[in-house]
């Protein structure tokens, strides 16, 4: 079975989001699909790459999800359940996210664990790149599945982007992915640096990639430029200053940029580049992971990647 040139995405529950925003002081409400792997996947496709979302869908929550996840260009594999999908309804009328409601997923059952287990690891095989992402809340699958997942994957010759934190980047890091996305902050919360300084953060990136057999790390710093040991050399990542208007989605977007980019054959700088102008230009609008493909690329020119010391000084 030759692998084809797109992207798996295993989304293990994706959630329903309702946004409540205002036009000339008219009410507007918009209902998309989200979730970390869904805003993975949106990108993708926004960059040219076929994406194919596999995940659990049940209840009414879920029953709308099997709607609006193909309408943006999506294939969905999905597992039938029982349990319901979780979702939420925000206000941002003020130009700021306020929770009205929000509800979690349901834990699945021991047979659609397995069906959802299956039909990811059949089209993780089909696909060159599979991203593992979490769940938006709760633990609708336990952290072993991940591990599963990503050794079967990897054994098999599977290009593994993760993109996780806490049990469950511990599970997936067994299976050795080639490239991990983290946060300066789910760093420092798994207890893998002691501050946010770049020497601890950089140490830690490094014992993180020591772990999963060398793989390359990038650390997403917020506002601050983002962090890179690739192929055994440290980078700085700088992206264009721009305006944000919702900072929500941008990590998951310089993922999505890079699994896209690595599969159409780049090199892992370009991709990083790619990936890093991907969530830079995703601040500047108000959808979650969002931003035309060639718009990307225009960006990702100004991208500046400086090799550093482990100190996080210029080399």
């Amino acid at each position: 079975m030759r692998p084809q040139r797109r992207v798996t995405v295993f989304a293990p529950s994706p959630q329903l989001t309702v946004t409540i925003e205002e036009l000339d002081g008219i009410p507007e409400m918009h209902l998309h699909a989200g979730g970390q792997g869904v805003w993975q996947a949106r990108m993708i496709v926004s960059l040219g790459v076929p994406a194919v979302l596999c995940a659990a869908l049940g209840g009414e929550t879920g029953n709308l999800l099997k709607h609006l996840i193909p309408d943006e260009g999506i294939e969905l594999v999905a597992q039938e359940a029982h349990s319901r999908n979780g979702g939420y309804v925000h206000d941002r009328r003020d130009d700021k996210r306020e929770p009205v409601v929000e509800a979690p997923g349901e834990p699945l059952s021991r047979h659609e664990l397995d069906g959802l287990y299956e039909k990811t690891l059949v089209e993780g095989l089909r696909s060159k790149t599979v991203t593992l992402s979490g769940p938006s809340t709760g633990q609708p699958v336990p952290a072993d599945m991940y591990r599963r997942l990503a050794t079967d994957l990897r054994s098999n010759g599977c290009l593994l982007v993760v993109d996780l934190s806490g049990e469950l980047l511990e599970a997936t890091i067994e299976g050795k992915p080639q490239f991990i996305k983290v946060s300066h902050e789910e760093l420092l919360d798994d207890g893998r640096a002691s501050s946010d300084d770049p020497p601890s953060l950089i140490a830690g990136m490094k014992e993180l990639s020591r772990q999963a057999g060398d793989a390359s790390v990038v650390i997403s710093r917020a506002a601050d430029p983002a962090l890179a040991l690739l192929e055994g050399e440290l980078y700085e990542i700088e992206a264009p200053p721009l305006h944000p208007m919702d900072s929500r989605g941008a990590g998951d977007s310089m993922t999505a940029a890079v699994a896209a980019s690595l599969t159409e054959g780049a090199s892992l700088l370009d991709a990083v580049r790619l990936g890093a102008a991907a969530g830079a230009l995703n601040v500047t609008r108000r959808g979650l992971a969002t931003g035309g493909g060639d718009s990307v690329r225009a960006v990702s020119e100004r991208v500046e990647l400086r090799r550093i010391t482990s100190e996080g000084e210029a080399a």
